[in-house]
């Protein structure tokens, strides 16, 4: 098979994407499928063949660097070596603030709070922390009640919805899992919204087709929450791809918890991802459970991060019951995504203060002591509020007002969402096709005749 010669490589790199590792090697960017490799004179040539072209590259044998066409640019080495699986290479956890609300007297200027950012600024980023916190404890009540039939809280995770949302544009797209509800309040969802979708009532988008907590907002670019573990990573993926298409100057956010990164679709996006350089954050929610399974029963390695450089994304592990590291380090990974046009995945390691979701009771598989521990010690709207403390932005009296007022807005939005009307029954077959297909219209006649035949009346009738 002869070599591509010589005085064609200049014309070569025009019409591919060939990047030059070594003095005297070339190596595609694109993996390409090598079918012989060649000894000659110290030389080894490299061929892909074909029906139309045959490429050649070559570089020299005394190389210090091995190229394969699966792995390029490590060291040889004569030493046998088994790295460590568990003790390698640890990923250090970025921390601005620790748990009694003071500032590391090392952080650099552009990520220190009171460098950056103004008092009124810190101040709302706290309330909102706050109020995500009342209408978790209220609307988990409710459910307790039977006001409403399912909830999922954030307790103990405020900082990381409240902190990535502040560091992004509403024009960034938000793929949720189903503890993000901070984000959204973030954005501009209110109590009524949250409430409306929990009562499922005619008044919210979904008009009742959804479990409760599934929110969705087009307007703030909050795509609607699906049940499926995962799903959203490789929908969230593409849809990066197809931002990096139009050449969008915002980015995709996706989040999910470690044990959705058990999940067959987490790697197959990060894979995507790398791979058609796609604009996208990855952040995960390290709490330390998924559902009743804790982390040391999930996997081996060093947490989810390190899974980010195995697929060749660049990742970070950050504090992530502290405020201002969540904060700064997802404007830093924004502003880095698009400069590079890569993925950079983000782990925010933070604790679970609360039940799984309202269908859970963790008291069975963790004990009371660790709860309380770790909400004492880790509790971010406490650090947040020694923060304020200290800077003389807030107090004692001023947070009991302020979640006080709160609670009674919550009410009065929960109250109205009860009493809003239901959609009608027809509204089960709506909404997917623009007209009804007849094997819908078939089953909501069927089902009509149903209801009629039990005596249970319709909204419609």
């Amino acid at each position: 098979m002869a070599s591509w010669p010589k005085s064609s490589w200049k014309k070569l790199t025009h019409v591919t994407d060939w990047y030059k590792t070594t003095s005297s090697c070339y190596v595609p960017r694109w993996g390409r499928l090598v079918d012989r490799l060649c000894s000659t004179q110290n030389t080894f040539k490299l061929y892909r063949s074909d029906s139309r072209n045959t490429f050649c590259r070559r570089y020299s044998a005394s190389s210090s660097e091995y190229y394969f066409p699966g792995a390029v640019g490590a060291p040889y080495t004569d030493k046998l070596e088994c790295i460590a699986g568990e003790k390698e290479g640890r990923i250090p956890c970025f921390r601005i603030m620790n748990e009694y609300g003071e500032i590391s007297s090392t952080v650099s200027k552009q990520h220190h709070p009171d460098h950056q950012l103004e008092p009124v600024m810190m101040t709302s980023m706290y309330q909102h922390m706050l109020k995500l916190h009342v209408m978790d404890t209220m609307l988990y009540s409710a459910q307790r009640q039977g006001r409403i039939s399912f909830y999922m809280t954030s307790f103990g995770e405020e900082a990381t919805a409240i902190g990535s949302a502040a560091a992004l544009e509403t024009a960034d797209v938000v793929f949720g899992q189903y503890r993000e509800q901070g984000v959204l309040l973030w954005r501009g969802f209110t109590y009524r919204d949250f409430c409306n979708q929990c009562c499922g009532n005619a008044l919210e988008p979904a008009k009742g087709r959804q479990m409760p907590v599934h929110y969705g907002s087009k307007e703030l670019n909050f795509v609607t929450i699906s049940s499926p573990l995962a799903t959203q990573i490789p929908q969230a993926s593409g849809y990066a791809y197809g931002m990096k298409l139009s050449n969008s100057r915002n980015i995709t956010v996706c989040y999910f918890g470690e044990g959705a990164a058990s999940e067959g679709d987490f790697h197959a996006a990060l894979n995507f991802a790398a791979t058609l350089e796609c604009p996208v954050l990855f952040l995960c929610r390290n709490n330390g459970y998924a559902i009743s399974t804790p982390a040391k029963e999930q996997y081996r390695g060093d947490g989810i991060a390190g899974r980010g450089l195995a697929y060749g994304i660049d990742s970070m592990r950050v504090d992530g019951n502290d405020l201002w590291a969540v904060y700064f380090s997802v404007k830093e990974a924004k502003q880095r995504i698009l400069e590079t046009g890569r993925p950079l995945l983000l782990e925010l390691l933070t604790y679970r203060g609360g039940h799984h979701s309202t269908s859970d009771d963790s008291s069975r598989y963790r004990q009371k002591t660790e709860i309380e521990m770790y909400s004492e010690r880790l509790s971010p709207l406490r650090r947040m509020k020694r923060f304020l403390e200290f800077r003389n932005r807030w107090n004692e009296e001023m947070d009991q007002s302020y979640v006080e007022e709160q609670r009674r807005e919550l009410l009065s939005a929960l109250e109205e969402a009860e009493k809003a009307p239901k959609a009608p029954l027809e509204d089960l077959f709506n909404d997917v096709y623009d007209e009804l297909t007849p094997h819908l219209q078939q089953q909501k006649t069927k089902l009509l005749e149903f209801l009629s035949r039990q005596k249970h009346p319709t909204e419609s009738s």
